[in-house]
């Protein structure tokens, strides 16, 4: 069906030039101008009763029409007469378009029309979607089923798209009678209306119209809106807009908050604006308000509202990594290549062209074009093994393949702009099976909704040929779990960075009612910190004050995957004071485990502040050069007074060794540095690589009389004392270790003004943990003292030299095991502790002190 529209506008001056309603009654005479029609004007004609009539050719089927321009559509009162004088059929009726967005109304455009006659000789209303013609108001037949039909028709559409259809065949145009009514919003804009006959040969002439009315009956509403880039959109109201109020900028809120920098509006095209704004939309569902608009004729809208949707690149989160196969050996039933897998989890067909994966290192591999449909999987792998990989789905090869290492490897993917699209900080200890962790078996990540990180999404694949390439994975669960407070961490006096279980939701868990500080300190500041935004940090309005504790307490917090801490979580918080050379020291060594065992290195912190031990480090020594440092702790380590840290590679192992050790205290590093069974050094450093402590051993420094050393520490004897060999002894042979707990040995030696101390007097050397050690302190009132120190028992004779000439410090400390020169243990008994004293100006010094060695009955 062919269509016809016809819209009378005339410009008048409210407020300046605007459109506004008119009636056309052609007392003029001349419809080509004010207003200008368009179409087959040489088939109408203007009789002379000042109507609008047909002359068309005389030829049964023929259609013609006539257009001009409409832009009313909303809240819009049509209303005309007409005169058909003849009996209407099949193919002899009339329609007026109300609304059309083609000038060719005979064509296949869209809007509305009203039918007058046809088969069942009625007046109806229809909505055209192309080439179809829906009937949406169906009026009651024979309505005009005379000879000679005159009538009257009004159409009304409120803003709300509610539509009315009245008839009135009087033709008095004062008794009207309702044909139906109808909800319909398809279309909700108009750039042309019109007229269109259709009439077999005898008709040509008999189609007469008059007194056209377009009325504007309420104040404008949005019609569309449309996005036209990341800043710029588009909005079409039902009618034009008056300039003065279109261009005021505060009329506009996008998401409650933002004024566009520029609005254009046109008076070609009065019912359209268009927006700029300095930012860029918000990903999704962006909110318009517009405050204040006015019509041509006055008629004022307040507070319209419009939503869009902008999607017009990949979010970060919108494509996931769902499968890592790195490790290939020993191959199960897939191709030995490494690859992972990419999943749309959007809406969106993504266009993958210009985007990158990087791995750990600077090494790039760049994505060729390839469309990532929504829901669908695609494996990356290297160009060369796209091959062995197109039997099982999508595949996207790379010319340059960063290789994945066995151990774990970081795997980012990133768009064309730069923006991290998602990441995996992998690790082969996220297979939980020893066995699939030796190689040949992909991990998976069981949830794509969540855009948690971490090893508590992936598991290894339960897929029989190892693992699941351009498919569903064989694991799929979801987490239920809420987030938990793990540490919270003062970073400084106004800074306090909470560390959590998992990735939170970031924009919900900004709010600073969720987290409470006793001394009731405000929070002035929440950030949920990048990329993983495990941590989030708080900035205080009030500074902490040094080593206070203070408790934290956090509730209402949400994960990614929406689970909500209900339950409130405390913590404590304490600023830590700036650490000094010494202010921790190396307490505790074991360099020769148990057969099946691990090192341990334990730290005890003997200043009286709090420590932070983040990026501290240990190492060894090489060539007497420092080397191998590890670092303890990207994250925050919290160190008390007087606390310890034990360091160690398999904390698990270790508290199995020994289960009296405090668990608590153990902290897992990756790997140690080397400390060889025989002899080695261990330093601990800060960040920058200062020297906090070092302790050279020697297997030659534990107790003679034991028979085997493995599994047997060495004990600083004294935590206030020095760094070297003679303040360690082995730990007791009961115990073997005392890790995350006081040494067996320890002793703190009496501090005064003796210039040699004996601690204890009475000792009992039988390495039960007791009092197994003399210690002998000096507190010498310089530096540069030569000595020589030598034990007698109670008949005078020389049994042990324990140092010959030795360059002694202002607070050294040696230590006597209680054994003779001969290895054997001393008689129970009383004996003399003497010690001949050098100084740099050669006058000699002797001091005497009586010991007893015990036992123990």
């Amino acid at each position: 069906m062919r269509s016809l529209f016809l819209v009378i506008f005339l410009w008048m001056g409210v407020c300046g030039t605007a459109w506004a309603q008119l009636q056309e009654s052609f007392s003029d005479g001349d419809f080509t101008q004010n207003p200008a029609w368009q179409g087959e004007t040489s088939f109408f004609q203007v009789n002379a009763a000042r109507q609008l009539q047909s002359n068309g050719p005389a030829v049964t089927g023929s259609t013609i029409h006539l257009s001009t321009a409409n832009q009313l559509a909303l809240g819009v009162q049509w209303e005309y007469y007409v005169q058909l004088a003849l009996a209407t059929s099949s193919g002899n009726y009339a329609e007026v378009h109300l609304i059309s967005d083609m000038a060719d109304l005979e064509g296949e455009g869209r809007g509305y029309f009203v039918r007058m006659g046809g088969t069942e000789d009625e007046v109806s209303l229809y909505r055209k979607d192309g080439g179809t013609a829906t009937k949406i108001i169906n009026g009651p037949d024979k309505s005009i089923d005379a000879a000679d039909n005159r009538f009257w028709v009004r159409v009304t559409r409120t803003a709300d798209n509610a539509w009315t259809l009245e008839l009135d065949v009087t033709g008095t145009r004062q008794n009207y009678v309702l044909q139906g009514q109808i909800t319909d919003s398809r279309y909700t804009s108009s750039v042309f209306a019109g007229v269109v006959f259709r009439y077999s040969q005898a008709n040509a002439q008999r189609f007469f119209f008059d007194d056209f009315t377009i009325k504007d009956i309420g104040p404008p509403a949005i019609s569309r809106v449309s996005v036209l880039n990341s800043r710029e959109v588009e909005i079409t109201f039902s009618e034009p807009v008056q300039e003065q109020q279109a261009r005021t900028l505060a009329n506009y809120r996008l998401n409650n908050q933002h004024a566009p920098v520029a609005v254009d509006w046109n008076s070609s095209q009065p019912q359209r604006i268009k927006l700029t704004y300095d930012i860029d939309f918000e990903t999704g569902a962006n909110h318009l308000l517009i405050s204040r608009l006015v019509d041509a004729d006055g008629n004022v809208a307040q507070n319209l509202t419009a939503t869009f949707n902008f999607t017009p690149r990949a979010a970060s989160g919108d494509v996931r990594i769902t499968e890592v196969y790195a490790d290939v050996n020993p191959l199960q039933d897939l191709p030995a290549a490494e690859f992972f897998e990419l999943y749309n989890t959007s809406s969106k067909t993504l266009n993958l062209q210009g985007w990158t994966y990087r791995d750990a290192t600077t090494s790039t591999g760049v994505f060729p074009a390839f469309l990532l449909k929504p829901n669908q999987y695609v494996i990356v792998c290297a160009a060369a093994d796209t091959s062995l990989y197109k039997p099982y789905g999508q595949v996207v090869g790379l010319k340059t393949f960063p290789s994945l290492n066995d151990a774990g490897d970081d795997l980012h993917v990133y768009d064309d702009t730069g923006q991290l699209i998602d990441m995996v900080r992998f690790s082969s200890a996220w297979h939980a099976s020893t066995a699939k962790r030796e190689g040949g078996w992909s991990l998976e990540l069981m949830d794509f909704t969540s855009s948690c990180k971490g090893g508590a999404l992936w598991k290894s694949s339960e897929n029989p040929r190892g693992g699941t390439p351009g498919q569903a994975n064989s694991i799929q669960q979801t987490d239920q779990t809420p987030p938990a407070v793990m540490q919270a961490t003062a970073l400084g006096a106004d800074r306090v960075v909470v560390r959590f279980s998992e990735p939170l939701d970031s924009a919900f868990s900004a709010n600073a009612n969720f987290f409470t500080f006793t001394q009731n300190l405000p929070v002035q500041q929440v950030t949920v910190r990048n990329p993983d935004f495990t941590e989030v940090e708080l900035r205080l309005a009030t500074p902490l004050r040094e080593n206070e504790r203070y408790t934290l307490t956090v509730k209402g917090v949400r994960d990614c995957a929406g689970n909500a801490l209900a339950t409130p979580q405390t913590m404590d918080v304490i600023l830590p004071g700036a650490a000094a050379a010494e202010d921790v020291v190396i307490n505790e060594i074991l360099f020769n485990p148990r057969t099946g065992g691990v090192d341990f290195v334990e730290l005890v912190n003997r200043s009286g502040k709090f420590l932070n031990l983040q990026n501290w480090k240990l190492a060894n020594k090489e060539s007497n050069a420092v080397a191998n440092a590890r670092i303890l702790s990207p994250q925050a380590l919290l160190l008390p007074p007087g606390g310890f840290l034990v360091l160690t590679t398999n904390p698990d192992l270790l508290f199995a060794h020994y289960p009296n050790g405090k668990r608590e205290t153990f902290w897992a590093m990756a790997s140690l540095p080397s400390f060889p069974d025989a002899a080695g050094t261990v330093v601990l450093l800060l960040p920058d690589n200062t020297v906090v402590d070092e302790v050279a051993y020697r297997e030659e420094q534990h107790f003679k009389l034991l028979k085997n050393v493995e599994g047997i520490s060495l004990e600083r004897i004294s935590v206030a004392g020095p760094s070297v060999e003679s303040n360690f002894y082995s730990a007791a042979s009961q115990v073997g270790a005392t890790p995350g707990y006081a040494n067996s040995q320890a002793r703190e030696g009496q501090s005064g003004p003796a210039k040699l101390t004996l601690q204890p007097e009475t000792f009992t050397p039988d390495h039960d943990g007791q009092e197994d050690v003399l210690l002998l302190q000096f507190n010498l009132p310089q530096s540069g003292f030569v000595g020589t120190v030598s034990i007698f028992d109670a008949n005078g004779r020389l049994i042990r030299r324990l140092a010959s000439n030795a360059l002694l410090g202002t607070d050294t400390v040696l230590q006597w095991d209680g054994l003779t020169e001969a290895g054997a243990k001393a008689a129970i008994g009383y004996y003399l502790v003497l010690v001949e004293l050098f100084d740099l100006q050669g006058r000699k010094e002797v001091l005497k002190k009586t010991a007893v060695v015990g036992g123990r009955f």
